[in-house]
């Protein structure tokens, strides 16, 4: 069994805001699957995607993207570690999830994050060589898709991936070009596929190792963004580390700021965005009629008849699983083991009611 376990609650306070327990209890739960892992010899299925996508979709630019991906990494690290797991049990089990947008720095994005990571870990933590390797996955900018001139954003996912590509990401996720306004169609998927497919069997350059390496431009950013990000570190080591910074909103105001000030250049112009607020189609009237991908009442009616029949089934189990699940969290025991149990038992809403009892509820700092 492969996959990864998105479950990174410190890009969820700083950018993605869907949070539903206490942080530190999170955190908890965070480690109980990668100690969880760890016993069971779980190799291929990751315990966490260490996530700056959707830092960047919040709006960071591509440092802070970066910078506050890395240090949340660090802080996982520090974290399994406080708990008595050995770095080289943990570290291959960790994995990476940045955006690829338009600006020049995500040309270099991977390959500054691998340095930074492989010395971080061979000189601070003494890791192996496979923990010194960083693996990371990319996801085209949604942030950089537009309503207007639908077609065009196909254009930008395709540059977006062939930077993802030419800097060595281990997987690549490219967006829709509707997604700008509804969930994907399946035209539009094939589509973002095709993408990807023509860049990997078509495009004879696509086909070469490190195309860019020695580039004077990718030499000289990789070193910039580096530099740029090692400040960054700084500022959040001032802040007392990563969780006393967001105990502030650092990241979050950061972040806002950053948004705010590409909104401000994308509407005065300053930013050019082709076919949005500048080169407009001067034959450009109504939108087009465009398919809305949405479900309908009888799925939704369907998803909660599944619902209340499984809840029905196991009525007699469910109030022994929620109960074992509160007192393996008092006792402070591995709450993932039982989940693994309980979910045979508990609809997610059961499990989470039970959970806010002991765990507690997610309240932002103000």
């Amino acid at each position: 069994m492969r996959g990864t376990v998105q479950a990174d609650i410190l890009k969820e306070d700083q950018g993605q805001n869907t949070c539903i327990f206490s942080t530190e209890f999170a955190l908890k739960m965070m480690g109980d699957i990668q100690e969880f892992f760890v016993h069971h010899k779980v190799q291929n299925f990751y315990s966490v995607s260490i996530s700056g996508y959707h830092i960047a979709e919040a709006g960071a630019n591509p440092i802070s993207q970066l910078a506050f991906t890395l240090s949340n990494g660090f802080t996982y690290v520090e974290s399994y570690l406080a708990r008595g797991m050995q770095i080289d049990d943990f570290a291959p089990n960790l994995s990476f999830f940045f955006s690829n947008g338009m600006d020049p720095e995500y040309s270099v994005i991977g390959r500054v994050a691998r340095r930074i990571w492989a010395v971080a870990m061979k000189n601070k933590y003494g890791a192996n060589d496979r923990s010194q390797k960083l693996k990371y996955h990319v996801q085209t900018s949604g942030r950089s898709l537009h309503a207007q001139e639908m077609d065009f954003n196909d254009i930008r996912t395709t540059l977006q991936a062939l930077l993802a590509i030419y800097d060595n990401c281990n997987s690549l996720h490219t967006n829709a070009y509707d997604e700008a306004v509804t969930t994907p169609t399946e035209e539009s998927v094939r589509r973002a596929m095709a993408i990807q497919l023509i860049i990997n069997r078509e495009f004879g350059m696509a086909k070469n190792e490190n195309p860019n390496q020695g580039a004077f431009i990718i030499d000289e950013l990789t070193d910039l963004v580096e530099e740029a990000v090692l400040k960054e570190f700084d500022a959040i080591s001032s802040r007392g580390g990563v969780l006393g910074s967001m105990e502030t909103g650092y990241q979050r105001g950061k972040i806002q700021e950053e948004s705010l000030y590409y909104e401000h250049k994308k509407h005065d112009g300053s930013y050019p965005i082709i076919g949005v607020n500048t080169f407009l189609n001067p034959k450009s009237g109504a939108q087009p009629e465009i398919e809305l991908a949405r479900s309908t009442d009888e799925e939704k009616q369907g998803q909660l008849k599944r619902l209340a029949d499984f809840q029905g089934r196991n009525k007699p189990e469910a109030p022994h699983w929620q109960h074992k699940l509160q007192q393996t969290v008092i006792e402070d025991g591995n709450v993932f083991a039982v989940l693994m149990d309980a979910v045979r038992h508990c609809s997610l809403g059961q499990i989470t009611t039970a959970l806010y009892e002991v765990g507690g509820k997610y309240r932002r700092n103000m």
